[in-house]
């Protein structure tokens, strides 16, 4: 199936969606690990740093410095999605002639959307489509979705959270604020607290709640081949992705990840902006996490292209933007002609 339509969005559920990966929860569990005992391991660093055929440096990264498995497994939010929730949602393609380049990366490509260069950025495609830099609220979906969407701060639906986005639509971060610059700033994404009860009202008392939504039309699934996930993000901008996460994962700290050790944690989401290939000739894709900037390699990580590498490039999910309460936000800066209904 062909998009024709370029009018793309994007936004990274990162704390509590999942994607379709029904195997990333349905392969081996963490049987054999103590929930108890402490997420970072000398004994796994050793492990993968001795390996020359690993590709990538571990670490004790100080972002889990007093996680035990069980709170690791926490953050993790990726769950299986009910196959009902899947009948009908399209997959896209692209066109295999597009020339595109042998490395790519997002914040480059689009200086201008500020966004793309924080780990935990929302509205990469609203400003790239519309040259809007806007910040949309985790809190509010994650808050307000409820059931529908899944557990709150224990994990999600991605397709549920996108017709949330179309049903009900997402306010600002400034309505309604979560993150900070360099990481989580709010109580609920850690173990020890609670989903955030929703509001619905926002935080500065000259916003009202409802001008402040943001809506998406639609959602879709990218092929799962390379080319159609390095043609859409080079087109589109960033796309959302879910992989399993290994007890190493935790470890990473710089070069192209690849499982060396270590039991299955979960599933996870993170935002895919960009490819390249290292200096020993690893291709990888290149993806911003929520972790902050604490873990890996300034918050953001490679990992292995071209063969799933713990299935990476198996569910990769985008959508349609919705131009609602976009034109009066946009008329003083803006020609408003562009925006045609949709």
């Amino acid at each position: 199936m062909e998009m024709p339509n370029p009018l793309l969005f994007f936004a990274t559920f990162s704390l509590l969606l999942s994607t379709f990966h029904l195997k990333v929860i349905a392969v081996e569990q963490t049987s054999e690990v103590n929930l108890n005992s402490r997420i970072l391991q000398d004994s796994i660093v050793q492990q993968v740093n001795e390996n020359p055929k690993a590709g990538w440096k571990a670490a004790l990264n100080p972002r889990f410095s007093d996680y035990t498995v069980n709170e690791f497994k926490h953050i993790l939010g990726v769950k299986p999605t009910p196959k009902r929730e899947l009948l009908g949602v399209p997959v896209v393609t692209h066109d295999r002639s597009l020339k595109l380049p042998t490395s790519f990366d997002a914040r480059t490509a689009w200086p201008q959307c500020s966004t793309i260069g924080r780990i935990l950025a929302l509205s990469d495609r609203f400003c790239i489509q519309y040259g809007m830099n806007i910040s949309l609220s985790v809190n509010d979906l994650l808050a307000c979705c409820g059931f529908l969407c899944g557990s709150g701060c224990d994990g999600g639906y991605p397709i549920s959270a996108w017709r949330y986005f179309k049903r009900s639509g997402v306010v600002t971060e400034e309505c309604d604020p979560y993150f900070d610059d360099t990481g989580c700033s709010h109580p609920g994404c850690e173990p020890a607290y609670p989903t955030p009860k929703c509001v619905r009202k926002c935080v500065a008392g000259n916003l009202l709640w409802k001008q402040s939504k943001h809506y998406s039309v639609s959602a879709y699934r990218i092929n799962s081949d390379p080319a159609d996930i390095m043609a859409e993000v080079y087109n589109n901008g960033p796309v959302e992705v879910s992989f399993t996460v290994y007890e190493d994962f935790a470890h990473y700290k710089s070069g192209v990840y690849k499982h060396v050790t270590g039991g299955v944690m979960g599933g996870h989401a993170v935002k895919l902006i960009g490819w390249g290939t290292s200096d020993d000739g690893e291709d990888y894709w290149l993806l911003a996490n929520q972790w902050n900037r604490e873990w890996g390699d300034d918050g953001y990580f490679k990992i292995r292209r071209g063969t799933d590498e713990c299935g990476i490039e198996s569910e990769v999910v985008a959508g349609l933007p919705s131009n609602k309460n976009l034109v009066v936000e946009a008329a003083d800066d803006m020609d408003t002609s562009k925006y045609a209904s949709i």
